[in-house]
């Protein structure tokens, strides 16, 4: 067995009583004192940092950077992978996409941000999952050719600030925070520290990530706990945070096996680029546009208090397989059991009755509307 890597914060995970747990080839807090349920409901009533820092951080860049078409030439290399509309994307401006194969399968989800300086333009900066994070730097390196370049950035850490209360405790250190539009990432300052500060996250919350230079980490880190609102949260009350999101998880609600249409991210597919359909994957992708998949991701809800765990298998209401679930638990905030799945799509209408196959018997369930909880992702005031 491999041995796990360590993240620059683990000594910081430690001291602060985490219990610690192999994923995606690191050893990661999985939870702290409050237990899963306790920091699940704080993130939602306040603030939970969280550590992302085995994500994969990368620029992609052509040569030149800094000059007027180098946004056109690294757009175009990108979207040769992935179905969104980076080339109109505004300086500071952060896409969520996919990464695609030839067949039009999900590699990866990732973001991508076109970086705010006219010094930067031309490089992009990426980032990726990380267990498929090496993959996917070689097949971006394999697609990009020579007209761009991946620059792997090893040595930053990721720290997240989800809730609420985010934005009151980012703004005590960052001012200029408080107004950031969602999707949005700037330069800046942490207490001196130039930093990179997005305003994204992946549970629903309105939130903020920090990309600090990894030794600075564990300062960062230290600074952001002190704040009383601020609760170190690990990787269980992450998941059943994004599940209730109706946030997909890759590896798991999006495979190489499943389109974007099928896992219902037609968002992510940029009006030009359905026109264009000059990217990996596009025929297989835009026929199901017009034809439809022949299946969805839909949103499960149990009728009973029995969780239904990924793999459980899903039937119609006279017994027929009619699809797999792929993430399943308990939402402390919705206070039930909730899961996502593909089913065929005359079984994807919400109010679809469904059974759940758990231990060998049938259990009722209902197809639901995604997301579970209220996205609270932060809005700008419209301008009068």
């Amino acid at each position: 067995m491999a041995e796990l890597k360590q993240l620059p914060l683990g000594d910081f995970h430690r001291e602060l009583g985490a219990k610690m747990v192999p994923f995606a080839g690191y050893e990661m807090p999985v939870q702290y004192a409050l237990g899963v349920k306790g920091e699940h409901l704080h993130t939602r009533d306040s603030a939970g940092l969280f550590d992302v820092s085995h994500m994969g951080q990368a620029y992609i860049e052509v040569d030149g950077v800094g000059t007027a078409d180098a946004h056109e030439r690294v757009a175009a290399a990108i979207e040769r992978v992935v179905p969104g509309e980076i080339r109109k994307l505004g300086k500071g401006r952060i896409r969520y996409t996919v990464l695609l194969n030839e067949g039009g399968g999900i590699l990866d989800d990732l973001m991508i941000t076109r970086l705010p300086s006219d010094e930067d333009a031309g490089r992009l900066f990426v980032v990726v999952n990380a267990a498929v994070k090496e993959q996917d730097f070689a097949y971006l390196r394999e697609h990009l050719g020579v007209d761009a370049k991946l620059r792997v950035l090893h040595d930053r850490a990721l720290i997240a600030i989800q809730g609420p209360m985010a934005r009151a405790v980012m703004t005590a250190f960052i001012p200029e925070a408080d107004d950031m539009p969602f999707m949005s990432m700037m330069d800046a300052e942490f207490e001196g520290l130039p930093i990179m500060l997005s305003r994204c996250g992946y549970t629903g919350e309105d939130g903020y990530e920090l990309s600090v230079p990894a030794e600075e980490a564990e300062f960062v880190a230290r600074r952001l706990v002190e704040r009383p609102v601020v609760e170190p949260i690990g990787l269980g009350a992450r998941d059943s945070l994004r599940l209730e999101a109706g946030l997909c998880l890759y590896g798991h609600d999006m495979t190489p096996a499943e389109s974007p249409v099928e896992a219902s991210l037609e968002f992510a597919i940029g009006k030009r680029r359905r026109e264009e359909g000059d990217f990996a994957g596009a025929h297989r992708v835009l026929k199901e546009l017009e034809d439809g998949p022949t299946k969805v991701r839909v949103g499960i809800k149990p009728l009973g208090r029995a969780p239904a765990r990924e793999g459980v298998e899903i039937q119609s209401e006279n017994g027929d397989v009619i699809g797999t679930v792929t993430s399943g638990g308990f939402g402390p905030t919705y206070d039930g059991p909730i899961a996502m799945g593909y089913v065929t799509p005359d079984h994807a209408m919400p109010g679809t009755k469904v059974n759940l196959i758990i231990r060998g018997k049938a259990m009722e369930a209902e197809i639901v509307t995604l997301p579970f909880v209220e996205q609270r992702y932060y809005r700008a005031p419209k301008k009068a």
